[in-house]
Parts: C-alpha cells; structure tokens; sequence
C-alpha cells in the first residue's frame, strides 16, 4: 500500500540528545550504501544510491558518537519523484525516535524543494507513518510503482 502525506501539516524534526541528522559526505556514500544492503537488502541500497546521486542529495543519515556511529537513513526521489522512502533504523537503535527525525527531515527537504505532497510507496509499517507524518492510505495503490519490479531469486 502506498500513503500520501501532506507536507505542509508535516511537524518539526525532533531533537534527539547527541543524534546527527544530516546528509552524508561524499567519501561517506560506499560506507552509507554498504551498511543498507548489510543491515536492510541490496534494493534499499540501489534507492540509497540513486538518491545519493541526485543534485542535492536527497538522501539523511543519522549517527551518534565520535567516531560516528551509523543508526539510520532516509531516502525521498530515489525510485520515483515525490516518493520518500526507504527508510530503516538500526534493530538496536528503533524506537528511540530517530526513525521519526529521519523521516521529518527527509518531508521537510521535499517541503523546501516545492512539494506540496509526498508518497511513501509500499509501505510496510503504515502505523509509523500515520504518527510521525500523519499519513493516509491511498486506496487502490497496490502493488503500486515496484509492480513487476525484478527481484533476487
């Protein structure tokens, strides 16, 4: 199922005590792309990529620590124009609230490029999205963009 939030009803981005919400440095992308297709799967790693060579990047990390932990990302216009999305926290890390700070960055970019309206395409923890972005289904949406998409066997 797809979601549609509105950008304009999208709330600040919490801070979180000695989290960095930021995008990456170019030295930083191998690293970036390595540690999604470790942690989450090689797809979400291809979206980090695409978002990661968009001008600006469209692409938010999140670390903590010197030196800097990885703890999450957040993509947007990385299959689909409009499209926010993947986004995943470390196992260790979820439900401290950086999920939601990744995502509130990642609606407030897209907010400042001209959107008025974001999607979060197959969603797969609508809950999350309906609490942090206050997002709504879109009926008919499934299977959506990734319909036919190849996959690994």
């Amino acid at each position: 199922m797809d979601m549609l939030i509105a950008l304009h009803a999208a709330p600040a981005v919490p801070a979180l005590l000695a989290l960095a919400v930021r995008k990456p440095l170019a030295p930083e992308h191998n690293l970036v792309t390595a540690w999604i297709a470790h942690h989450f799967s090689p797809a979400w790693a291809s979206e980090a990529r695409a978002a990661l060579a968009n001008r600006p990047l469209t692409l938010f990390i999140a670390t903590r620590g010197n030196p800097a932990e990885l703890l999450g990302f957040c993509a947007y216009d990385a299959t689909a124009r409009g499209f926010v999305g993947p986004i995943g926290v470390r196992d260790t890390a979820r439900r401290s609230g950086i999920g939601a700070a990744l995502l509130l960055a990642c609606l407030h970019d897209m907010r400042a490029m001209g959107y008025g309206y974001a999607i979060a395409g197959a969603v797969g923890a609508p809950e999350f999205f309906r609490q942090v972005a206050g997002a709504m289904e879109i009926p008919n949406s499934t299977p959506g963009i990734y319909a036919g998409m190849l996959r690994a066997p």
